[in-house]
């Protein structure tokens, strides 16, 4: 087969390839790429194709194979070898240890900004805290049920205030 023959060949396929090579990236940039090296694969392996034989089925094999290469190699790139004794790295996991003084100083200071409240207050929203209903709060407090949750309301919005003044943001 003589080079223009080839070539004019290899352009008659350029839609078909182009379509592949995007099913199997879904990428653009990836299959034009794809498409990229496979025509130069083809062009520079002109000689190995064997005149008589299906030509299209040669070139989408050339351009699968690249992708089965191109993957491999990225799923390679990607493993993590641990050549430490009795795989350390890897048996380690992701097990870090954090330190808690700082969550440690902040609840403290939580804990006394609510202690700072006024009982009338800090009591129903303690209950509620602890996992207590509204309507239990105000039967074991003897108060109406919108008493109860405007004092927990209340209760919050006191304790974002503090923390806003003291840190300088506000919880969720």
């Amino acid at each position: 087969m003589t080079s223009f023959e080839f070539n004019s060949k290899l352009n008659g396929l350029t839609t078909l390839l182009h379509s592949f090579a995007y099913n199997l990236t879904k990428n653009m940039e990836d299959a034009k790429d794809l498409y990229q090296e496979t025509a130069f694969r083809a062009l520079s392996n002109r000689e190995k194709f064997q005149p008589g034989t299906n030509f299209k089925a040669w070139m989408f094999t050339i351009m699968k194979n690249i992708f089965i290469n191109n993957y491999r190699k990225k799923v390679k790139a990607n493993t993590i070898l641990d050549t430490t004794d009795n795989q350390y790295y890897l048996n380690s996991g992701s097990h870090a240890t954090g330190n808690a003084a700082e969550g440690g100083i902040m609840l403290k200071e939580l804990n006394a900004m609510v202690t700072a409240l006024d009982d009338s207050i800090r009591v129903p929203f303690l209950m509620h805290f602890e996992g207590f209903k509204y309507q239990e709060i105000a039967d074991e407090l003897a108060l109406p049920l919108g008493t109860v949750k405007s004092r927990i309301f209340f209760a919050r919005k006191e304790l974002k205030d503090k923390i806003m003044s003291n840190y300088g943001f506000v919880p969720n």
